[in-house]
């Protein structure tokens, strides 16, 4: 059975699309797990050994796409 997470409720939607950065900040904190997961490389150390590492640059990125995303994001 999948697990069910608690959703961002709308009036925090409404918020962060407006600018507040308090609400923005909980939208990034929310899916920060979901992010990092999507930013993991297979990396190898000196000995040859692979390693599943988060890519802080992409994790970056991809912060930054959800930000400007959630300020573009229009309710009608």
């Amino acid at each position: 059975m999948k697990t069910k997470y608690p959703i961002i409720p709308f009036s925090l939607i409404v918020k962060a699309t407006d600018g507040d950065t308090e609400a923005i900040n909980y939208i990034v904190k929310h899916y920060k797990g979901y992010l990092s997961k999507r930013s993991l490389r297979l990396m190898k150390d000196e000995y040859g050994n692979s390693h599943m590492i988060v890519d802080e640059t992409l994790r970056g990125r991809l912060e930054t796409r959800l930000i400007t995303k959630i300020l573009a994001f229009e309710i009608k």
